[in-house]
């Protein structure tokens, strides 16, 4: 029988897998969106299987790792954080799966201008780097890192509340360009969504090395320092 370190190192090795593939699935949508490539779009949208295929993996290969080592301890907090993070990370593959069939199915070019006002490229870029970061904290292990996409989730916020007082006012200037606006608004709310599903993921890293829980803890402060 596999032992529980073998086990937990193919664990932990697919899971990387899995960080890399809805990695590349983001860069690709964010390519395809800025260059507006249907062909790498489609590629995108293929691809999902592949990530759901590896999802259900990881997933059936975390309840067999439960199933024969009866974990405790760290293995335990292991175990259950790849759980969570593999579930996030399918999202992320389903959001950069909708901003691609944006592409294929919408078919509307966007005014560069626009783009820029809205700092879409610039959302991009920020949750590419979260990204980046995670995958750095997931492979070494480092809390440190991973806290760094906190700042950064700030940034998609900011991004994302901004949106609406733009949209506003290009409307008010040029009632036919909501098409686009919306379509960028749609993007951006599924970037600003990938952000809170990465500091999902840098929140199990924590728990995982730490044993320690952040959820919630937020809105506990908040609270406190209203009362």
């Amino acid at each position: 029988m596999i032992s529980l370190d073998q086990h937990r190192e193919g664990l932990n090795q697919t899971g990387l897998e899995m960080l890399h593939l809805c990695t590349k699935q983001l860069e690709n949508s964010r390519e395809a969106f800025f260059n507006h490539d249907n062909d790498l779009a489609e590629e995108v949208l293929h691809t999902e299987n592949r990530v759901n295929a590896l999802d259900l993996k990881i997933d059936r290969d975390c309840e067999r790792f439960i199933a024969l080592h009866n974990p405790v301890a760290s293995d335990l907090r292991f175990v259950l954080a790849l759980r969570k993070i593999n579930f996030d990370l399918e999202r992320i593959g389903d959001h950069a799966f909708g901003i691609s069939k944006y592409i294929i199915e919408v078919n509307t070019p966007i005014d560069d201008r626009l783009m820029e006002k809205m700092r879409v490229k610039e959302m991009f870029d920020a949750t590419l780097s979260m990204l980046e970061d995670i995958t750095d904290a997931y492979n070494e292990v480092d809390t440190k890192v991973a806290r760094k996409v906190f700042k950064k989730d700030k940034t998609l916020n900011e991004i994302n509340m901004q949106s609406f007082g733009v949209i506003s006012e290009e409307v008010k200037k040029d009632p036919n360009l909501i098409d686009q606006l919306m379509l960028l608004f749609s993007v951006i709310k599924k970037l600003e969504r990938i952000g809170d599903l990465i500091t999902n993921i840098a929140e199990e890293i924590i728990f995982y090395r730490e044993a320690e829980v952040l959820k919630h803890q937020k809105k506990k402060k908040v609270r406190r320092s209203n009362d």
